[in-house]
């Protein structure tokens, strides 16, 4: 009885261990038995969960402390003036019809709109976000992988070493790389949701995985080798494919994921820079060794994971990739390949871990080359490295499960490996801590790095360390004599020095070799226009626009050279269409409100310099330039309060109490007028505008406490001085000082010679009026008419 039972026993087994779909096909039985027996204690699960962001957060922590660095976080955060702004209808659109460095990612996009939104430009909180998102990554990882094989330690191991291994660093402390850890999510809410599908199928779970599938498309394109991994998992850990019908049927099964992909790999295609023009590539020959070199490099860096850097310069020449190197790297893959392949049958998790790491490398592989200055990137594997990690830590485990005390000596391994990896990837991970730890490290673990020595050299000019920038600009073109961006910038950098010729050099040996270069031809221009050659410039500018009618620097740049020609209207135009690129930008709202000034729009002024209070910048400046635009409007009641508030901020200011004197003065309120030009003249003593004001509120006032004769005089003689008595308002101000004094022949002599200068000059209002007061003075002041209390010139 007991021998006939058997059988039957197994059949109930694998009745009771399997689901059929209504197509009578058996669905595998989620692992881990359907018993509670078979599954690990909540709390144990709740408890690595827990260990797992506890040492995630022990190495990754630190960054919320970080700066910015100056290497594709400007261009997406904090130089980008859409995504500075925070969330807006706008900016939301802006994200999905626009490229960041090179990628159409829209959602990480909306990302970095969010963190603006809440954190402003403070980047401890945008670093903040991308910890969360990889510590989500993380937990999620472990969950969907013990779900999918009923591996509990191993999992938490897989998981483990996936959160704090230093090659994290790269994808977690850079802010711009914020579409790794948020696809990632996405990635295994993806997993988790087809899991779901294989063990419940539905309607709803269909729809979910593509969803999720393509939220994370639009956070990341290179998610499109998805529909692979899930084919590799169908084959293990869920064991859905036995025979190639099977296999066919899970293909067919994927073709809606397949088309999601295929729109992300159009998508990146179309997208702008991300493939290197054919003209520009490495020759195939040398792509394919890099190729080679870069997959076994990773493997070793997984391994030995030291002097890992940013960018890996791109070997160049044939030298650069010894054909024996290349061999050798060859020969370990071809090897490992073979290894999984005739393995297969008996620990089928080292296939699917291989074709999973090589499959989702394959898109930055740099076959189809999409840059230019580095080899490989340690960002790239960092969802490809997870099928290294399953491969190694299955293939140990089961090679170990003989040993004797094997809990022991495993659990002692898995936490020396752990403490190990920590310990590196808190040490990678502070390399990060701003653009100088970065660059420094770069150079110190690689050999040619030119990008790393002018990324190094922006930030040292940054500093002000403008002898020590201009020598990594040169030490890059060393390096690569033909990086158009060391040349650019040392060309920048020779301009805010003086030397131009310099500057010219650099811009034209740039245009020589790539005539289409908008940056170098823009900086010629600005070149030209400070040697004297506007019109030059003004060429080069327009030149630029007519490729790029949408570079924001080049309107602006056109506008104040046009400005400085006088040509006002054409200026107006060109800081519009700069506003129109670039809707926050402070320096263009500004200047195009100074020459709405010029040209008597007072109200479009004041309009311009309105919006300009809520921007970014400087406070006092803006103020005062608002104060101006009252001013000339006839409204001097605002203009004092913008005034004040200038002078509130910066209280050194002399021409904000010039303008304040002028407003005081235009209300009648002369002793407000007096106590701000003397403030003025304190702080700027040769105004020779002030002087006379002053003189003439000293020599007229009405009110005695007010007038002094005696300094007026002394004030008008210092202006006329230092005018040459050439200026007809200082010597009517100087003749009616004298008057106050008593001294009638003097004033009568001054306000003759104002006279004739105004009429040379056809100073009409002057013109008029002197003749009276020069009657007055003649007459020793005897007779009836005053020309007390008129306002100063």
């Amino acid at each position: 009885m007991s021998q006939s039972s058997k059988p039957v026993s197994r059949r109930k087994e694998s009745a009771a261990g399997r689901e059929r779909d209504p197509a009578g096909r058996e669905r595998p039985a989620p692992p881990g038995g359907s018993g509670s027996a078979g599954r690990p204690d909540r709390r144990t699960v709740l408890g690595i969960c827990l260990l797992l962001v506890v040492i995630t957060w022990v190495v990754f922590a630190q960054t919320v402390h970080f700066d910015f660095v100056n290497y594709n976080d400007d261009v997406c955060v904090y130089d980008n003036p859409v995504v500075a702004g925070g969330l807006s209808l706008a900016a939301v659109g802006w994200a999905f019809t626009h490229e960041q460095v090179a990628n159409w990612i829209p959602l990480t996009t909306l990302s970095h709109l969010l963190d603006c939104q809440m954190f402003g430009l403070r980047p401890g909180g945008h670093h903040l976000v991308n910890v969360l998102l990889h510590t989500a990554g993380v937990v999620l990882l472990f969950l969907v992988l013990r779900r999918m094989t009923g591996r509990l330690w191993r999992s938490a191991f897989v998981a483990a070493v996936y959160a704090i291994h230093p090659l994290r660093a790269e994808s977690v402390a850079w802010v711009s790389e914020r579409k790794d850890v948020l696809s990632a999510v996405f990635f295994m809410l993806t997993l988790a949701a087809y899991l779901r599908q294989v063990y419940r199928p539905s309607r709803a779970g269909r729809v979910a995985v593509a969803a999720l599938f393509a939220l994370g498309l639009l956070a990341k394109s290179m998610l499109a080798t998805l529909p692979g991994v899930l084919l590799l998992l169908d084959c293990w850990p869920l064991g859905r494919c036995h025979h190639p019908r099977e296999f066919v049927r899970l293909v067919v099964e994927k073709i809606p994921l397949l088309i999601l992909s295929a729109g992300a790999c159009v998508a990146a295609a179309l997208t702008p820079g991300l493939v290197i023009p054919p003209a520009e590539r490495i020759p195939w020959g040398e792509r394919l060794g890099n190729s080679v070199l870069s997959c076994a490099g990773y493997l070793w860096q997984m391994v030995f994971p030291s002097g890992l850097a940013i960018p890996y310069p791109y070997p160049r020449g044939p030298e650069a990739l010894p054909v024996w190197k290349v061999g050798l790297a060859l020969g370990l893959l071809a090897a490992l390949s073979a290894l999984a392949v005739a393995d297969w049958k008996k620990r089928p998790w080292l296939l699917v871990g291989w074709l999973w790491f090589l499959g989702m490398l394959a898109p930055v592989s740099e076959l189809l080359q999409i840059n230019q200055d580095a080899a490989h990137a340690d960002r790239y594997t960092y969802l490809p490295g997870i099928g290294l990690l399953i491969a190694a830590t299955w293939t140990v485990a089961e090679a170990t499960a003989g040993w004797k005390h094997r809990r022991v000596l495993a659990g002692s391994l898995m936490l020396a490996t752990v403490a190990a990896l920590m310990a590196a990837g808190y040490r990678q991970t502070a390399y990060w801590r701003n653009s100088e730890t970065l660059w420094n490290r770069a150079l110190a673990c690689t050999s040619g790095n030119y990008v790393a020595c002018v990324n190094l050299g922006s930030h040292l000019i940054q500093k002000g360390e403008l002898a020590e920038g201009l020598a990594r600009y040169r030490q890059a073109l060393v390096y690569r004599p033909d990086y158009a961006a060391a040349r650019v910038n040392l060309g920048v950098a020779l301009f805010a020095q003086g030397d131009l010729a310099g500057a010219e050099a650099q811009d034209q040996a740039v245009l020589a070799d790539d005539p289409a270069n908008a940056a170098a031809r823009e900086n010629l221009g600005n070149v030209l226009v400070k040697q004297g050659r506007t019109g030059e410039g003004i060429a080069e500018y327009r030149r630029v626009l007519q490729s790029q009618p949408a570079e924001e620097n080049a309107h602006f740049n056109l506008g104040t050279a046009l400005s400085a020609q006088g040509d006002l209207a054409g200026a107006i135009a060109e800081y519009r269409r700069a506003l129109e690129c670039n809707p926050a930008d402070n320096q263009a709202r500004n200047n195009l409100g100074a020459a709405l000034l010029r040209t008597g729009d007072a109200e479009g002024a004041l309009a311009c310099f309105v919006k300009t209070l809520s921007l970014p910048g400087d406070p006092p400046a803006r103020w005062e330039r608002l104060g101006n635009a009252f001013l000339q409007q006839g409204r001097p009641a605002e203009a004092a309060a913008c005034y004040r508030q200038t002078l509130r901020l910066r209280p050194d200011l002399a021409g904000a109490w010039t303008r304040l004197g002028a407003a005081c003065f235009q209300q009648a309120d002369l002793k407000g007028a007096r106590d701000c030009w003397q403030q003025a003249l304190a702080r700027e003593p040769g105004q020779t505008d002030v002087q006379n004001n002053l003189a003439w509120l000293l020599a007229t006032a009405a009110d005695p406490a007010l007038r002094d004769a005696a300094k007026a005089v002394a004030l008008a003689e210092q202006a006329r001085d230092e005018t040459g008595a050439g200026n007809p308002a200082i010597l009517r101000t100087l003749a009616a000082a004298y008057a106050g004094t008593g001294r009638w022949p003097e004033a009568a002599a001054a306000a003759r010679k104002a006279a004739a200068l105004a009429a040379a000059q056809t100073n009409n209002a002057l013109t008029a009026s002197l003749p009276r007061e020069i009657k007055y003075y003649e007459a020793g002041g005897r007779t009836q008419e005053t020309n007390q209390n008129r306002r100063g010139e």
